[in-house]
């Protein structure tokens, strides 16, 4: 019986104490911790408009392509059987 009860408070005594644990944010201080966040949304900010440059760019490129395109490219483009219209 005793040899129970000391197993049983040894298991309790090896568990780790979770209530006395801190948070990395706990133990970063609190400047540090708001510089890190103002920082991380300036990065995100600043992806998302590259993000936004780069689909402007695609976008104006594929413009551009469509207005190059010669006659041939556009009738082979064309869905239209144009033979039914001779």
């Amino acid at each position: 019986m005793m040899k129970k009860k000391r197993q049983n408070q040894d298991r309790v005594s090896n568990k780790p104490q979770t209530n006395g644990a801190l948070t990395l944010g706990d133990m970063v201080n609190q400047e540090i911790l708001a510089k890190l966040k103002n920082t991380k949304n300036e990065l995100s900010l600043a992806e998302k408009k590259r993000h936004e440059e780069e689909e402007a760019k695609r976008a104006f490129e594929r413009k551009q392509k469509e207005k190059n395109k010669s006659f041939e490219e556009l009738l082979n483009e064309s869905s239209t059987d144009w033979r039914n219209f001779k």
